[in-house]
């Protein structure tokens, strides 16, 4: 309905990005180019999560793209037009190197350390910088023909945006090397079996799938679900004893709130909690 939804301005048509149902929806909009990144884009893209973060009407995001694909990465197109990715350019080569940490830590870095819950959905592929980005959402969503691809290799690079980070952790060290040194595309099937996608659905209905998912998430208590993510990036960094001491406080801040109270007294009741 028309009072669910908002428009975000992005200030590019490289991305798209509304409010709907309490999802932040964001799509990557080079579809000609299969969505490969741009700086306008990246841009975009790191301001409006700095945003979306903190807005009272966002409880999930969803992050996709246009067309066929998923993010083709950086666009080697580009890249060969100015005689590599480090062509064309004055910028002294340390400030190029601070200029992509600040962003790859406003896009990849934010998407993993988000408030709340993030679902990727794939329509088609998700390469180099754009395999980072979607393994630095929650969950993720495919299609048949989704695949993922390190591709790096196969441009002379060595990869960028955390890509290969997230994929130890969520497919393993052995796994990832494969995949990082000989860039072979991963399928829907291997990346399900692998943890890399959470479903594999039918193309045509992959858009409301995931909309559906992320805001089944936003109808969630947001208090649980800031904590349960905190309790998940904690699960990274900490050993048990560590993670469950950091458990607590956060646990029993949850129990004081309204949405806990309602929640139980739904329970007693039967029926189905309305969060605030």
């Amino acid at each position: 309905m028309a009072e669910h939804m908002r428009e975000i301005d992005t200030g590019t048509t490289d991305l798209l990005a509304r409010v709907e149902r309490g999802v932040a929806v964001l799509t990557l909009n080079r579809p000609e180019r299969r969505n490969a990144l741009s700086p306008e884009m990246l841009t975009a893209l790191a301001d409006v999560l700095a945003v979306v973060a903190d807005a009272d009407d966002v409880r999930a995001l969803l992050l996709t793209g246009a067309g066929k694909a998923f993010c083709a990465g950086g666009d080697v197109k580009a890249f060969a037009a100015r005689g590599g990715e480090g062509g064309g350019t004055t910028v002294p080569h340390e400030e190029r190197i601070t200029r992509q940490q600040a962003l790859q830590r406003a896009t990849t870095g934010r998407l993993h350390a988000f408030p709340k819950p993030t679902v990727a959905a794939l329509p088609g592929a998700a390469a180099g910088a754009g395999l980072g980005l979607a393994l630095a959402c929650d969950l993720r969503i495919g299609q048949p023909g989704t695949v993922f691809a390190t591709a790096f290799g196969k441009v002379g690079l060595s990869g960028d945006y955390g890509a290969t980070w997230l994929l130890s952790r969520l497919a393993g060290p052995a796994r990832a090397r494969r995949a990082m040194f000989l860039g072979e595309r991963i399928d829907a099937g291997t990346a399900e079996r692998w943890g890399l996608l959470d479903w594999v659905v039918d193309a045509e209905v992959l858009a409301g799938f995931a909309l559906d998912t992320a805001a089944e998430l936003a109808a969630g208590s947001p208090e649980s679900l800031a904590a349960m993510k905190q309790n998940l990036l904690d699960a990274e960094h900490h050993d048990l004893a560590a993670a469950m001491d950091r458990e607590v406080p956060r646990h029993l801040a949850c129990g004081v709130t309204e949405n806990h109270k309602e929640a139980v007294r739904a329970f007693v009741e039967k029926r189905p909690p309305v969060f605030g």
